[in-house]
């Protein structure tokens, strides 16, 4: 059963109480993250995450290792384009201690300046770590490509450049007009007691504010850009317009993604990995915001084969649109998803992202029974129909990093 209470300032605590458990997780979701920064502060959504971690009024940061460590439990946080988390998972024992570490440093950090120099220096060498994986470079770069004049298409970590603009007045800015406690969710799922919800409410009924949290919508335009790089593999992304975070075609869009590169029964493993060798690994995945979404096929293949794997990969689509998937196809990926959903329920941490991430997006939690049947309902004329709207050459973008030609070339092999 799932308990929701919102706080007179409008922050939504959503509880999942489960007796049967020695732990428990807990989540802060801030419904803001890098789609919402002004350009010259890019990065700053992701820079407060890192900075929660530095220090508060009461403890420093060495403090609140040694405290997390003591307390044996799980701290960390993410950032994504839409929202920001700050989490925990522990045993129920020591729920309480852990909430007030967490709430001190969602609540109270200070963002000393000598502490923003310093975690600059491992931002830059977080992104250079990125920028080192050619697979997230292609990955991201599409984004970025096909939404480069709206907040979607900046990198969540930020450049160089933004980054040289955030410090302690910008952050202090930014939480006061972009973290309004109406977009905060607090999510737990496990064991708990009426006393530590209650000291829950009591710790975030503090917050205030009512900055603004406006996002500018974002228009889909099929970029292809080829980046240098000297590596062994070219790393290929691409992608088409998808579905936004609301769609009801969304649990026929996921069929249709396992379906063509989910798995390895799926039709562009079986086709360019098993059957022809040209890849290590191929997928195809959904990427889902507010307004818009993009699906985006990604593989990484050499040079002088490449032209080949494309070329089936396009002819995999295209049958894919003519004939649809079969009942059987249908089915296993079905079960595929079912089963991912049913187990994730075995963890705690799962189920608080999963009741957190529902409530921020939807304003309530969608039951993994819901969930489940609406899967049930996907019939093989969904998929179809979805297919050949969102497949439309006209209008794909393609991303290639490594040892590659010109980004026409490539443009060629798919219009």
């Amino acid at each position: 059963m799932y308990e929701k209470i919102v706080l007179k300032n409008g922050v939504r605590i959503i509880t999942e109480k489960i007796d049967y458990v020695h732990s428990v997780s807990i989540g802060i979701w801030v419904g803001n993250g890098s789609r919402y920064e002004p350009k010259e502060l890019n990065g700053i959504s992701h820079f407060i995450e890192h900075m929660i971690f530095k220090g508060t009024k009461k403890h420093c940061a060495k403090d609140i290792a040694i405290k997390t460590d003591e307390l044996g439990g799980q701290f960390n946080a993410f950032t994504t384009k839409e929202c920001t988390c700050y989490y925990a998972k522990l045993l129920n024992t020591h729920l309480k201690e852990g909430i007030e570490v967490l709430a001190d440093m969602f609540l109270n950090s200070v963002f000393r300046q000598e502490d923003i120099e310093t975690e600059r220096g491992v931002i830059l060498e977080e992104i250079g770590m990125y920028e080192d994986s050619p697979e997230d470079v292609a990955t991201e770069k599409l984004i970025e490509n096909c939404f480069e004049n709206n907040g979607i298409g900046m990198p969540i970590l930020g450049t160089q450049q933004t980054l040289k603009n955030i410090n302690t007045q910008a952050i202090k800015d930014y939480l006061k007009n972009f973290y309004r406690p109406r977009d905060i969710v607090i999510a737990m799922s496990g064991m708990f007691k009426k006393q530590d919800l209650d000291f829950i409410c009591d710790l975030f009924s503090s917050i205030d504010g009512d900055g603004k949290n406006d996002i500018e919508k974002a228009i889909y335009i099929p970029n292809s850009k080829t980046y240098e790089k000297t590596i062994e593999q070219n790393h290929i992304c691409i992608g088409f317009k998808g579905l936004p975070l609301n769609s009801d075609k969304r649990y026929a869009l996921q069929i249709l993604a396992s379906a063509l590169g989910g798995g390895m029964s799926s039709r562009l493993f079986q086709t360019i990995r098993e059957k022809h060798g040209l890849c290590y690994y191929v997928y195809a995945y959904n990427t889902m915001y507010k307004d818009i979404g993009m699906f985006s096929i990604c593989t990484a293949v050499n040079k002088e084969t490449e032209k080949k794997a494309i070329t089936l990969i396009k002819e995999q689509i295209e049958k894919l649109c003519s004939d649809g998937i079969s009942q059987d196809e249908l089915e296993r990926c079905r079960e595929q998803i079912k089963i991912n959903i049913l187990m994730g329920l075995e963890n705690t941490s799962q189920r608080m992202h999963q009741i957190g991430r529902s409530e921020l997006n939807f304003n309530r939690v969608i039951t993994s029974d819901e969930t489940i049947k609406y899967y049930d309902a996907v019939q093989k004329q969904d998929v179809l129909q979805l297919a050949r709207d969102i497949f439309k050459f006209e209008n794909v973008a393609i991303t290639a990093v490594g040892q590659v030609s010109d980004k026409n070339y490539y443009l060629s092999m798919l219009k």
